[in-house]
């Protein structure tokens, strides 16, 4: 989260977290936060004891008609009045009235805890957002103090957007609540009943609200913010900024949508679908809450907009004007395309806020009234939105089978069903009516008049603003079961808390498939259940009445382990650092030359000469050796790797046979240039220096040649699939730290013919070419998905011609292009557009039927994509280097193997324990040149030929990095130690 303390974070959302009230006085605490809310229907503030209210609730089983919204933060925060943004009453415009700040009870209330949750991490932030309530007879002069008020608000420094109340109720009413919502959440309404569906004029004012929101961001923009906008509310929102031409292209956007996305065949019926996806498209990153909707969202865009969609995002084409950017220049020139990050990025709880707040007094009392009140019956607890979506009707039906079908609880179990309060301004219009409330109050008086007796009511009918959160807390942890029947649904966060209010006691969770928090493998550990099966959501409620403490508790561990681990902190954490280097990644390769110094060896040799421990980090492919892309230069490399595997075979036949004519070695058919051999001898001869060639070719064969001719060259194999360490550690006579005192320890390696390797389920460590150990990351991976990944490959190969498939030992990459590449300012190739096409389908195949299952990514190129497990890459491989305990010390160590191994070192501020006070990179890898720069001492050289964020450049031909590395060579010093 360092990264973001010295920039602000712009967060647009429709409602902003604080709002304000007009009253002839001022609130009795003008403090914001929760309020304790005294029961609907009282007229002081005293709290009624929960028992008493729920017998006088279970009186009036009526709920209130509802209708979509999100939750807010506390639930039991009770509006002044619904959302219907009429005239104040008590504002007049010649004898204004005193207003105060108050908590809103429409904002997004999991964004703002999880916002809120990282306290002073996250110190500069400015919410943009509308009121919720009536503006239009609001005078400019109470605007102007109202804004100056909110924007200096100790917790949320808030920007309002005036929005007037018809255009508002149009676009939020209307289009959000009649269109978006319904179609978001699988739920198309019929073409008679919903013309607006087909043809909505209210798309007009949902145009406005977003560009007022977009006029009021670029108006309060600076220099460094991070813009962060959230959910369907503001869908045109991204690529309104992009084309205003006044938010600077160096300003990150993120989009995250916190509800669900449906399929491409429900999305497409929108007639704005394509404005939307558009408009969505603006931003650097679009996250979503699972895997699922963010694929949702990737094939839309493809089958809607003819885009290329990949596991890792959306290719926005050339000068499409589709991420907001206009299709030709004021210079012009053609826009450039832009790369949309996609992702998934889970909400969470604020795990700790709610442990406080479960531990006070209150509380507990509550769960000692409410353990004595139902003793000896089992409860059941319920917390939903009394609309369609969310399946109400479905678990009332499903609370009744279950007492018929097991009578013997009968009077001893109880269904507490409480409802959210409605928060929209067309609740239960003709227009928009709510099947959901009246179908649920027929059934729970059915169920009702059925089973209840003079001591017994099966079903207690609640609304959220009857309870205190204190009491809600006590009902969450004195209950026997907590059920979710939402028949779609983004995060479930009343799981969350659920969840974490059941520690000690640890009873189970019911909960619909078709919620996201469901497809996480944390959440598997609950009782799944369909909620259209009436009859399989009985028996899970009888699953879960009567499951034994020892299984009760191991699913909660589960359950337990996911909450604390996908916590508010986490999500926010990583979605913005997720939109920085999302944004980095798309703007370094249009950052001009200029803007990149070239490299300047006289800069660096005074720290290279006066260092003691150096680590030189140098690419193979594409940096010192060009290597033949062609197909017949794919195919004898393939060939020299068949001949290397043969005659590693003949290795262990008796001595003194095969000398002869089959004693011969073949003579190698890939061979790097001799002077970039030499230069690496040179270079690993002086005993300051650890040198490491980075390389994602095969062990077998050219790495190994190139070990046997310089043993004491570390390598990195198959973008850090393996590692080989360096032959030996030299002392040296001046000394220096290790970070424990002592240099490094000496190693005696085997000699190359007791060479043990293996990429299977063989050693992990082994004897490797030229002395040095061959470490196999990769060794607890399951590799099993290679045969069915290469099945999918050859599907699509013989559909693209001139395409290649490099089998290698832990990964697979597919060559869709061999041929020539297209000159600038020419047409592409047809043939070319038709392999990239081709390609794309194939990663989004591959992504879907084996990432999850076996975890995998995709790294996508200009001509190629590679597939390999997770957490294993170069900067991993770097990482481990990098690591006190890693190969080039401890082999046969295992610390260094974690992922995080390389935060780990940037954390601490060096490299190596602290002895390494030189290292110097030259890649073209962007991501591991962007994580070298927060290391100490590094000094970072790009070859990729294009923007970055390295310190220097360095090409665009292998002959300028030889030139470098003679260079080091020629600089060196006298030598210091012996080898």
């Amino acid at each position: 989260m360092s990264t973001l303390r010295g920039q602000r974070v712009v967060i647009a959302s429709l409602f902003l977290p604080d709002t304000v009230a007009f009253a002839r006085s001022a609130p009795t605490s003008p403090t914001p936060g929760p309020q304790r809310i005294a029961p609907l229907g009282s007229s002081t503030a005293k709290t009624l004891s929960i028992v008493d209210d729920l017998q006088v609730k279970s009186r009036n089983p009526t709920p209130a008609l509802r209708s979509p919204a999100q939750e807010s933060a506390n639930p039991f925060i009770v509006p002044p009045t619904a959302l219907r943004r009429r005239p104040s009453r008590s504002l007049s415009r010649h004898h204004p009235q005193p207003w105060h700040i108050e908590p809103s009870s429409h904002c997004n209330g999991g964004l703002k805890n999880a916002v809120d949750s990282l306290g002073t991490k996250l110190r500069q932030k400015l919410w943009v957002g509308t009121l919720g309530t009536s503006t239009d007879s609001i005078l400019p002069s109470a605007r102007r103090d109202i804004q100056r008020s909110l924007s200096s608000h100790p917790q949320h420094p808030s920007l309002p957007v005036w929005v007037p109340d018809a255009e508002f109720a149009s676009c939020y009413a209307e289009f959000c609540h009649q269109v978006l919502w319904p179609c978001l959440h699988y739920a198309i309404p019929d073409a008679p009943k919903t013309k607006m569906f087909y043809e909505s004029a209210s798309f007009k004012q949902y145009v406005a609200v977003n560009q007022r929101f977009a006029d009021a961001i670029v108006a309060a923009h600076q220099h460094g913010d991070i813009i962060w906008i959230n959910d369907y509310h503001l869908m045109l929102l991204p690529g309104l900024l992009r084309a205003s031409g006044k938010i600077p292209p160096t300003t990150p956007i993120g989009f995250f949508m916190h509800v669900a996305f449906p399929s491409s065949e429900i999305f497409r019926c929108l007639s704005v679908r394509q404005d939307l996806l558009r408009g969505v498209l603006g931003a650097d990153l679009v996250g979503f809450q699972t895997a699922n909707y963010a694929r949702h969202f990737r094939q839309t865009v493809h089958r809607i907009l003819a885009y290329e969609a990949l596991p890792k995002g959306i290719m926005v084409a050339d000068g499409d004007g589709a991420a907001g950017e206009e299709k030709v220049g004021k210079d012009g020139q053609r826009a450039r395309g832009r790369f949309v990050d996609v992702g998934v990025f889970p909400m969470g709880i604020d795990v700790g806020q709610l442990k406080l707040k479960k531990a006070e007094p209150e509380v507990q009392e509550w769960i000692q009234l409410l353990t004595q009140r139902y003793a000896g019956m089992k409860i059941v607890v319920g917390r939903d939105k009394l609309d369609e979506i969310q399946g109400v009707r479905h678990k009332i039906k499903a609370f009744e089978y279950f007492l018929e079908r097991h009578p013997e609880f009968q009077g001893k179990a109880i269904l507490i069903q409480i409802a959210l309060p409605t928060r929209s301004p067309h609740a239960h219009t003709p227009s928009h009516p709510l099947p959901e409330a009246p179908d649920v109050t027929e059934a729970i008086a059915r169920i009702n008049a059925r089973f209840s007796t003079l001591t017994y009511q099966p079903v207690v009918f609640l609304h959220t603003q009857d309870l205190t959160f204190s009491q809600y807390l006590a009902l969450l942890s004195a209950a026997d079961a907590f059920i979710v029947t939402s028949l779609r649904e983004g995060m479930a966060l009343r799981t969350h808390e659920f969840v974490e209010c059941q520690e000690g006691r640890c009873r189970p969770l019911i909960l619909s498939e078709f919620t996201g928090s469901y497809s996480y493998s944390g959440f598997r550990s609950c009782i799944a259940i369909n909620p259209w099966d009436t009859r399989g959501t009985a028996e899970a409620i009888n699953q879960a009445l009567t499951m034994s403490d020892e299984e009760a508790h191991m699913r909660w561990e589960d359950l337990h382990n996911h909450v604390t681990t996908q916590t508010a902190q986490a999500f926010v954490t990583t979605f913005l650092n997720r939109t920085l280097r999302a944004h980095a990644e798309d703007l370094a390769p249009h950052v001009t030359e200029a803007q990149v110094p070239k490299m300047e060896l006289g800069r660096v040799l005074p720290r290279y000469r006066h260092s003691m421990k150096r680590i030189v980090l140098v690419d193979l492919e594409g940096t010192v050796w060009r290597r033949d892309l062609s197909r017949e230069g794919l195919a004898r490399m393939e060939e020299d790797y068949r001949r290397a595997g043969v005659g590693e075979g003949k290795e262990g036949e008796g001595e003194g046979e095969g000398e002869g004519e089959e004693g011969k070695e073949e003579k190698p058919l890939v061979e790097v240039p001799e002077e970039v051999l030499m230069v690496l001898e040179k270079l690993v001869a002086d005993v300051r220096n650890e040198v490491w060639l980075l390389s994602g070719l095969r062990v077998r064969g050219l790495l190994e040649r190139i070990g046997r001719r310089v043993p004491r060259l570390g390598i990195v194999a198959e973008n850090g699939c393996f590692i080989k360490t360096i032959k030996s550690m030299p002392r040296l006579t001046r000394s220096f730290s290790t970070g424990s005192g002592s240099p490094p320890p000496r190693r005696n390696l085997k000699p190359t013919h007791e060479r043990s390797f293996s990429t299977g389920a063989g050693p992990i460590v082994g004897a490797g070419a030229g002395g040095g150990e061959w470490v196999n990351m990769v060794a607890n991976f399951n590799l099993t998905w290679k045969t069915a990944c290469l099945e999918i490959l050859h599907y699509f190969a013989e559909r693209t011609p001139g395409s290649f498939i490099e089998e290698r030992d832990a990964s697979i990459v597919f060559r869709f292009w061999t041929g020539a590449m297209p000159v600038d300012g020419m047409a592409e190739d047809p043939d070319r557009t038709w392999a990239r096409r081709q390609a794309a389908e194939a990663q989004n195949h591959i992504f879907d039927s084996l990432g999850e299952r076996y975890g995998l990514r995709i790294i996508p190129g200009n001509n190629s994509f590679l597939v390999l497990p997770n957490n294993v890459s170069r900067s991993t491989a770097v990482g481990a280097i990098l690591h006190p305990g890693g190969p080039a010390r401890s082999p046969l160590s295992r610390a260094w193997m974690s992922p995080d191994v390389f935060d780990a070192e940037a954390q601490s501020g060096g490299a190596g324990g602290g002895d390494v006070d030189f290292i110097l990179a030259v890649s073209g890898d962007e991501k591991l040149l962007r994580r070298l720069n927060e290391v100490d001492g590094a000094e970072t050289c790009s070859t990729s030929g294009r923007g970055t964020d390295a310190r220097w450049r360095i090409g665009p031909g292998p002959k300028e990095v030889l030139d470098v590395l003679w260079g080091l060579v020629r600089s060196g010093g006298p030598a210091v130690g012996d080898v």
